[in-house]
């Protein structure tokens, strides 16, 4: 199957038309060091379009060097198209960064004038690994339907709300990864108390005291709510760092149908003795419900539409659906840091692309 990185070269034009006008690849790859002498490899659009076949094109390097040949792109050899693919990461990176800031925030969703961001994270596996190699970190605006932020990092960085620069008016949206306090906190002091967020809650994530002080034990709390289906909620704070005041947080809790608490528990039970680990009784009481932590009132945001809010979560796993079963970009081919970067980087790059001609085709819809 052809690919935008494998069109003849006016297709390939049209894709250079949809980069920022102000975006100089040639300037660009000098910058970065992608290109140091213009001799195999004479500009910075050619090393793009080069990148992109190696990567979403799905060409080997020996079919990328022959394809650059018979277009009269490049005569080059697989062992040095390999050495300047690898030596691109950052040129391919600071084209993301430009692509990301010419992007603009979406329309409000689900609450007038607030803008719904979900952060989450992807992993991508070398050839026969058997843990995480590569993180995606992302923000995907609601309103827009598209990434609003994309960063590749390596197996040793984790998930945290603090990637993608909260917006003024924003709620966040993350799974369980992403309660910390620590960043919570920055995450609302970066936006001057003007962004929100809304995070599921694992019973153990925070130390958790009461508005006055006191110890606030989430378990017997959820021991004690009464056995219905609406929700629940409560105001606390948790612990941040030491000297630091602690964070204002909304609790609410949903109790889940027996067939899900059923369910939830017996996955945890399956999973303990693979661990090497008990199942602590405390989480089998808390595997019976759905916990919110929010910094939204409950003056204005009732519980019920909190809850709402966060059930669009799933809108991010399906946006990373399309990157794998789409483009192919778990489909790593490469063995060495530099050539997985510059592989992935390349998928990324045509992902926003990808988001830009969506939007095109929703506003001309039907």
């Amino acid at each position: 199957m052809q690919s935008p990185a494998s069109l003849p070269a006016d297709h390939f034009n049209d894709l250079l038309a949809r980069l920022p006008p102000d975006l100089d690849l040639d300037a660009l790859a000098l910058q970065t060091k992608a290109i140091k002498r213009r001799r195999k490899i004479a500009n910075g659009t050619t090393l793009l379009r080069l990148a992109l076949a190696r990567g979403p094109g799905g060409l080997s390097l020996s079919q990328t060097a022959a394809w650059a040949s018979m277009l009269e792109m490049a005569e080059v050899s697989d062992p040095a198209l390999k050495f300047r693919l690898d030596q691109s990461g950052d040129f391919l990176d600071a084209i993301i960064a430009q692509l990301l800031a010419a992007k603009c925030a979406g329309p409000p969703v689900h609450w007038p004038g607030r803008r719904l961001r979900i952060s989450d994270g992807s992993c991508v596996n070398q050839p026969a690994s058997k843990g995480t190699d590569w993180r995606i970190h992302s923000v995907l605006d609601l309103g827009r339907g598209g990434f609003s932020h994309l960063t590749l990092t390596d197996q040793h960085v984790g998930e945290t709300v603090q990637y993608g620069a909260p917006l003024p008016g924003e709620v966040r949206l993350g799974d369980r990864n992403f309660a910390r306090p620590r960043a919570l906190q920055a995450f609302r002091e970066a936006s001057h108390n003007q962004a929100d967020f809304i995070v599921r809650l694992r019973w153990k994530a925070f130390r958790l005291s009461r508005p006055d002080g006191k110890r606030f034990d989430l378990i017997s709390h959820l021991k004690a709510l009464p056995n219905d289906t609406v929700p629940h909620e409560v105001l606390v704070q948790a612990r941040t760092a030491r000297g630091q005041p602690p964070l204002p947080l909304r609790l609410i809790f949903l109790r889940k149908t027996p067939e899900a608490t059923k369910a939830t528990r017996k996955q945890m039970l399956r999973a303990a003795p693979r661990q090497q680990k008990t199942v602590d009784p405390r989480s089998l009481v808390a595997a019976e419900f759905i916990m919110l932590a929010t910094s939204l009132p409950a003056e204005t945001y009732p519980a019920e539409q909190v809850l709402a809010a966060y059930r669009l979560r799933w809108q991010i796993e399906l946006a990373f659906k399309r990157l794998k079963s789409l483009l192919h970009i778990d489909r790593l081919p490469t063995h060495t840091p530099a050539a997985s970067r510059s592989w992935l980087l390349a998928h990324l790059i045509l992902a926003l692309l990808c988001d830009d001609i969506s939007q095109e085709f929703l506003e001309s819809s039907p």
